[in-house]
């Protein structure tokens, strides 16, 4: 089996592929993401993370890369990584008591034959009602600030999520199920 390479320095991406019991290595992709690019967010899911894998394909010549991007769909509205406080503060307040599509886009490439497979993948998520307290205690604790929608499932942020529809591991960034049918493709079997 070819060496495999995930285009993310991501913990809970880390965390999760590593579930898979599979051997990898972790870089960061330095891919600037664009958020604001004309497209379905769908498309927009799996473009940004076959950016990821492309911005470091030449490195690792003879590898299957792979690279996923996760953002919060609100109607038309994208939310990525608020990364300030008062961003994540209006995140927070634009997901209150409503339910969000968290979308995840992942893309693998075998860089020695070229062959590569893009999927996204979307799970409904519910919020709860948030008080204005809640929203500044939830800020305090600064989880938000690198999560996609301002909240972490796997933390804290557990306790504003009412329930979801499909895949948990979609919403910390890396639909585990979908990924091992599309290694599958590859040639890489987890089980």
């Amino acid at each position: 089996m070819k060496p495999i390479i995930l285009a993310s320095t991501s913990p809970r991406r880390k965390q999760i592929l590593a579930q898979s019991g599979l051997l990898f290595k972790a870089v960061s992709s330095n891919y600037e993401e664009d958020m604001t690019l004309k497209l379905k967010p769908l498309d927009l899911a799996k473009h940004l993370s076959k950016g990821k894998v492309l911005s470091i394909v030449k490195k690792y010549p003879n590898h299957i890369i792979i690279g996923a991007d996760t953002f919060i769909a609100l109607k038309e509205e994208l939310l990525g990584k608020p990364l300030t406080i008062k961003k994540a503060r209006q995140s927070l307040k634009k997901i209150s008591g409503k339910a969000v599509s968290v979308i995840t886009g992942f893309t693998i490439i075998d860089t020695g034959t070229k062959k590569s497979f893009s999927k996204a993948c979307v799970t409904k998520v519910f919020i709860k009602k948030l008080s204005t307290q809640e929203i500044e205690n939830y800020i305090k604790t600064n989880e938000p600030l690198d999560k996609a929608g301002a909240f972490a499932i796997q933390g804290l942020g557990a306790v504003i999520v009412k329930k979801i529809e499909g895949d948990y591991l979609n919403v910390m960034g890396l639909p585990l199920y979908e990924l091992a049918q599309a290694l599958r493709k590859f040639d890489v079997k987890i089980l």
